[in-house]
């Protein structure tokens, strides 16, 4: 029969056994977790995709995107081929094609009813510039909820994506504030490219605090200080801190995380791509 003394022995010795699994099982709890998802911005490897669109793809589903979001360039949003062309492609890799930026003043419905078709979820805005006045900018708003009652047709959603000159005071208003008060919040989302807040010297957290819902999907590209003054850098290089904007941003509506890099120091746009996505596994929320 076994003493009290072995028994206590053996059992110490089984406890500290379990110590390491105990540790392991522990991180299936921790509040944090990766990101579900995260994409890529094609301007990022514009030249890549006009030498070769299905090799460049296929590279970016390797290094970890599993999401894409497009641009209306020479080749049109999808790049020569027919859209569920695009689609059945974009499958293959185990990739969905998420949104696109889009020019919103010519053949937009047709535009609308494409993405409808193979299950993409934005039509976006990218660029509207500088002007002189902020009714400009009222107007602007006209035109995103026109698009939005668009895709609302079709089963999407419309969007609007920032630059700096939003941020800056016009005729003692701010453009972005006056384009997200006269949008209706059912018809138009927006985009954050937290590069180009974070370069307009504002808070993106307290953005996606004041408007909560609002902000559906992001660009996540660093920002570096340079001599000229800013540049975009490989993430986790830069000046931006993600992880909490990222955490704060997802609290208050976000869904969608976009790469997108500008300038190459020392790599190639594919190279920097691979590069960013390693940055993007290590993201937890």
């Amino acid at each position: 029969m076994t003493n009290r003394r072995d028994f206590l022995r053996n059992t110490s010795f089984a406890a500290l056994a379990t110590v390491p699994l105990l540790g392991r099982a522990s991180s299936v709890f921790s509040p944090y977790k990766a990101l579900p998802a995260f994409g890529i911005q094609l301007w990022t490897v514009k030249e890549d995709m006009t030498a070769n669109a299905k090799d460049t793809l296929k590279q970016l589903s390797l290094d970890g995107y599993n999401q894409i979001e497009g641009f209306e360039g020479g080749k049109g949003i999808f790049w020569g081929w027919k859209n569920t062309e695009f689609k059945k492609y974009m499958d293959d890799l185990g990739m969905k094609f998420i949104s696109s930026h889009c020019e919103i003043t010519k053949d937009f419905e047709a535009k609308a009813a494409q993405a409808a078709e193979i299950g993409m979820k934005y039509l976006i805005c990218p660029w509207k510039g500088p002007q002189k006045s902020i009714d400009d900018f009222k107007k602007f708003a006209d035109d995103f909820n026109r698009c939005g009652e668009i895709c609302k047709k079709n089963g999407i959603r419309f969007a609007y994506h920032n630059h700096d000159y939003s941020f800056k005071t016009l005729d003692g208003q701010v453009p972005q504030e006056v384009m997200m008060r006269n949008t209706d919040k059912n018809l138009v989302d927006f985009e954050m490219d937290i590069y180009w807040v974070v370069a307009a010297g504002e808070d993106p957290k307290a953005w996606f605090a004041k408007h909560p819902g609002r902000f559906k999907l992001c660009h996540v590209k660093d920002l570096g200080k340079t001599a000229k003054g800013h540049e975009s850098v490989h993430l986790g290089k830069g000046t931006i801190d993600f992880k909490s904007i990222l955490k704060s941003g997802t609290a208050n509506g976000l869904q969608y995380y976009i790469v997108e890099q500008e300038a190459f120091t020392g790599t190639n746009p594919l190279e920097s791509a691979r590069i960013d996505a390693e940055y993007m596994k290590k993201v937890s929320l």
